[in-house]
């Protein structure tokens, strides 16, 4: 079915405040959920909402905290979650170490304890629309497999950079495993088979396994150095140790995240130039006649004009039942009142 934007971030700001959570923390909790709905992203997306109100009902998220920072060095600084929303206390700490950034020039800060960000990309282009360059960088608990291996060792690590042009930033969002476990969770929840699983294509069989690196010796190689740089930096546990973020029974102590922001060179007429040299690859002969070529970014960008404009796809049984979790919810809630 297809639903507009407002009416999807009305019902999960509404079942976010429904359970505690003040209104601007559910508003932006809201807006990570549907704007990664709204990019073609679902895994990071409303799914994800009975899972938090979960969360919240045992007490492993704390929806009013937005975390306490700490400065570790001028230019550093520390970020203690406390259980909070992912996405409010990233964005607290980006509000606050912004002004300092055009004296520092360069400056970063490291969270522990705090829950699932979602796309990493939400934050680099908050970065990015401030004017600084945003890079990201997060770790999980154990999902991927060594190359070679075959026990899950590291996390997905996601990596995140956005860069501010004359026009749209650049913006780039990957993880080191070869599928999401968002993915695999979702081809099993609908019993669809998982088309990149090697060797097997069950998604159940492929959760009790590992995911493999993207691109072999590659995905691992990066993989492993974000795994070590994140905790080098944020000093939080690493993969295996991890416990809470998939699941609602857990306090997340995911393996960290890790922002930085800097400072664009002053030169000349430079965001025009980036400007230009994007489109200069987006010009570029194709391999095939009609293939437009696109620069990290691109597709995202287009898929969330085109669902603000005509709404997007969601399963209509996940739709319904957040309508139902938010009505029982509001009941029990005005039935505590009276």
């Amino acid at each position: 079915m297809r639903i507009s934007e407002v009416a999807a971030l009305a019902l999960a700001t509404r079942l976010l405040e429904a359970h505690r959570a003040p209104r601007d923390h559910a508003v932006l909790q809201a807006r990570v959920l549907v704007t990664a709905e709204m990019k073609g992203r679902p895994l990071h997306g409303l799914h994800c909402l009975p899972r938090l109100v979960e969360q919240i009902k045992r007490g492993v998220i704390d929806p009013e905290t937005k975390g306490t920072q700490r400065w570790r060095a001028d230019a550093v600084m520390e970020v203690e979650g406390s259980s909070g929303f992912g996405p409010v206390v990233a964005m607290a700490a980006i509000e606050r170490l912004a002004p300092h950034i055009p004296d520092l020039g360069i400056g970063l800060f490291a969270v522990r304890n705090a829950n699932h960000l979602g796309m990493l990309a939400h934050y680099v282009e908050a970065i990015a629309a401030m004017g600084f360059i945003g890079i990201a960088l997060s770790s999980s608990e154990s999902l991927v497999q060594p190359f070679g291996g075959t026990r899950a060792m590291l996390g997905t690590n996601p990596v995140a950079v956005a860069v501010p042009t004359a026009e749209e930033p650049l913006v780039l969002d990957l993880a080191t495993g070869l599928v999401p476990l968002a993915r695999i969770n979702h081809h099993a929840a609908t019993g669809m088979p998982n088309p990149e699983g090697r060797p097997t294509t069950d998604p159940d069989r492929t959760k009790a396994g590992a995911l493999a690196p993207f691109e072999d010796a590659k995905g691992h190689g990066l993989g492993i150095a974000m795994e070590l740089l994140v905790a080098a930096i944020a000093g939080t546990a690493l993969a295996p140790d991890v416990r809470g973020t998939p699941d609602s029974q857990s306090p997340c102590n995911k393996g960290g995240d890790v922002f930085i922001m800097i400072e664009p060179s002053l030169a000349s007429g430079l965001p025009a130039r980036l400007s230009a040299y994007l489109d200069a690859v987006r010009t570029a002969p194709p391999p095939a006649a009609g293939d437009p070529l696109l620069v990290p970014g691109d597709r995202a960008r287009r898929r969330q004009e085109a669902a603000s404009r005509n709404g997007f796809d969601i399963d209509q049984r996940l739709w319904e039942d957040l309508n139902a979790l938010s009505r029982s919810r509001i009941l029990a809630f005005e039935g505590q009142r009276s």
